[in-house]
């Protein structure tokens, strides 16, 4: 121990289905806590799944839950060669310390095998080992069991089987036997029959029966005198005591090999569905998507029915929801009666709870919390019916149900981002929103203040014509200021969905007509015209709203072009939409302010001739209200200077009632 340092104490216990390999446990996480080691629990799963009885699986599902209890991370490995997998992990994930249980069983002859705590000993030398012995009593209940795990019922199936085999192998001897083939060609046959037969039957039992028969039948119906079990010979019965060794090595081979192969199938299957799960998770766009994801797979896995009870939005558990095998309420699994007390239990502890476990082990089912990092998102019951999970399952479910907690994690973390994302965007929002409403105000209430002013304190001084002209000013301000208030309100009402359209079939040159009305007073100093084609563009439109989105164009135009500049307004068809545009030769846009044009509150660096604002909100109320129609509006350059704001609007389709 002293070539060790504390500080990187990893501790391997070894978990095995011993009444007294608790004590073993214990003692290792003791050690843990002394030495503020890494505690790990190993369990060596043999091959043979069958060889274990049902108490003893039982006994091996509690020890794994008494050392996960511990403090343990468990790992489960699938061999039959305990002492060389025991080492071999030891030295991958640098453990120091291996602890172990020891029985009472002793080396009895020479040629035998030594102990299993020798046998680690031998094959880890450079760990620590440390032996914490079991009871006689322990050792006479694993004696006990050893003897009982060998018992399998066999199935008239497999008698079948052997009895088929065994008569088409006699049958080829026979037919072997009149074409002349040698005794030894007879033998292989019989020999290739037992194989057969241990690779169809499952029963270790048949491979021996067929063993033993393939020496009878050879010495029936081949060896001299024939149908009598006696030779004259006595150099057959060393020839039958080969055959029958031969066939009982070749039979016992390959029925584990068919069992190694059926269990690798079974846990590459497992452990596909694990790893198909995380890929289905990963791809999950809801929460919603990770249960119905987490649920078929643990039915995929299990083939049992499944309860999810979710967190709600009040932090409370709320009912749950029904993930059945066949979706057939006569075949579903008991249900427990007090299941969303159980559940809700869990849920409370963060503990699993149900069939075999500490808490309501009376219950059918099992119950497991699906958490991370101090968070329960809801619980999962799995209905057994008193049917008890294996290890290597129940270490799947664990596994799944963690992925499934930490994708519901991933997805409120991104529900989060996204929420903080929006509150940021709201904050720019209002602060452009303030930005620009002292912006477009400030030289308008100047100006209207200013002339007040001046009218307070020289009134009787000025002249008819001054006065006139500030009273002017001032109410051509204060209609501005009103303009930019409505368009506020119109757009902010457009962005919330709180216009409704009224509809109604309408001519595009007439609603241009009424636009035209309603213009800036200002439009006397420019040279407007109106350009439409002999067609009628008849269009499903609100009215109202359209002659608005006019008004800002040409208003737009207006307040961005010098007095004399040309706006002309154009209509025509394109394809099954009205396209109108409105069309100046000003200064134009820069290009890069075109892509921010449509923008609420978005102030451009355009300068116009009286100092006010350059583009906002009236483009962006545009955009609004030409979208809500089911249209599109856009900027392009006009030749050779100003710009051209140009909006589609689908046409009316004509409706003919039979």
């Amino acid at each position: 121990m002293e070539g060790h340092s504390e500080a990187g104490e990893h501790i391997l216990v070894c978990v095995s289905p011993s009444p007294s390999n608790p004590k073993v446990v214990a003692a290792a996480a003791r050690m843990a806590e002394a030495f503020h080691a890494t505690l790990t629990a190993i369990y060596i799963k043999p091959t043979d799944t069958g060889a274990l009885s049902e108490e003893d699986r039982i006994r091996l599902e509690n020890n794994i839950r008494f050392a996960e209890q511990n403090g343990a991370s468990v790992t489960t490995i699938i061999g039959d060669d305990i002492p060389v997998q025991v080492a071999e992990y030891a030295h991958i994930s640098g453990t120091t310390k291996i602890v172990v249980g020891r029985s009472g069983i002793r080396r009895r002859h020479f040629w035998s095998k030594p102990p299993l705590t020798e046998q680690i000993i031998l094959s880890a030398p450079d760990v620590d080992v440390y032996i914490i012995p079991d009871s006689a009593a322990d050792l006479k209940q694993q004696q006990e069991n050893s003897r009982l795990s060998e018992r399998m019922r066999p199935t008239l199936k497999e008698a079948a089987y052997t009895l088929l085999l065994l008569i088409a192998a006699t049958g080829i001897g026979l037919i072997f036997t009149r074409f002349g083939f040698s005794e030894s060609n007879i033998i292989t046959v019989f020999i290739l029959g037992v194989l057969v037969i241990s690779v169809v039957t499952i029963n270790p039992v048949f491979s021996v029966v067929g063993s033993l028969a393939s020496v009878l039948l050879f010495n029936w119906f081949f060896i001299e005198p024939r149908y009598s079990f006696h030779t004259y010979e006595t150099e057959y019965a060393v020839t039958f005591a080969i055959m029958l060794i031969s066939a009982l090595i070749t039979g016992t081979l390959a029925n584990r090999m068919k069992q190694n192969a059926r269990q690798s199938a079974r846990e590459a299957f497992r452990t596909k569905v694990l790893l198909d799960t995380n890929q289905l998770l990963q791809k999950a766009g809801s929460p919603a998507e990770v249960i119905q994801t987490t649920a078929r797979q643990i039915i995929t896995l299990l083939n049992r029915d499944l309860v999810i009870y979710l967190r709600g939005e009040n932090g409370a558990l709320e009912g749950g929801t029904e993930f059945l095998v066949s979706w057939s309420s006569e075949s579903a699994a008991a249900a427990d009666v007090n299941e969303k007390e159980i559940a809700g239990w869990v849920f409370a502890h963060q503990r699993s709870a149900g069939f075999r476990l500490e808490q309501y082990g009376e219950a059918k089912a099992q119950y497991h919390p699906i958490s991370l990092n101090g968070t329960c998102s809801g619980v999962i019951a799995i209905r057994l019916n008193r049917v008890p999970l294996e290890p290597f399952e129940n270490s799947i479910v664990t596994s799944i149900l963690g992925e499934c907690a930490l994708a519901l994690e991933n997805l409120r973390n991104a529900e989060e981002k996204e929420r903080a994302s929006m509150q940021v965007r709201n904050e720019q929002l209002r602060s452009n929103l303030l930005r620009s409403i002292s912006h477009d105000i400030r030289t308008p209430l100047t100006t209207i203040s200013g002339n007040a002013s001046n009218l307070l304190s020289h009134y009787r001084q000025l002249d008819d014509e001054t006065r006139e002209q500030i009273f002017s000013d001032i109410y051509d301000d204060s209609e501005w200021l009103i303009d930019l208030v409505e368009n506020l309100l119109s757009i902010s009402r457009m962005e919330n969905g709180q216009v409704t359209l009224h509809r109604s079939s309408e001519i595009m040159n007439d609603v241009i007509e009424e636009a035209l009305r309603h213009v800036d007073r200002h439009a006397a100093e420019h040279d407007i015209s109106v350009q439409d084609t002999d067609d009628i563009l008849l269009v499903d439109m609100d009215a109202r709203l359209i002659t608005q989105v006019l008004i800002n164009l040409i208003n737009n135009a207006i307040k961005n072009t010098p007095a004399g500049s040309s706006i002309r307004i154009e209509s025509r068809q394109t394809g099954g939409e009205a396209a109108v545009t409105v069309r100046d030769n000003g200064p134009g846009i820069a290009d890069e302010i075109k892509p921010h044009v449509f923008e609420m509150f978005y102030t451009g660096q355009n300068k116009v001739a009286d100092g006010r604002r350059g583009l906002g909100l009236g483009l962006a109320l545009c955009k609004s209200i030409v979208e809500a129609h089911r249209g599109r509006i856009t900027l392009t350059d006009n030749d050779p200077s100003g710009c051209c704001f140009t909006f589609y609007l689908p046409m009316k389709e004509v409706q003919v009632n039979e």
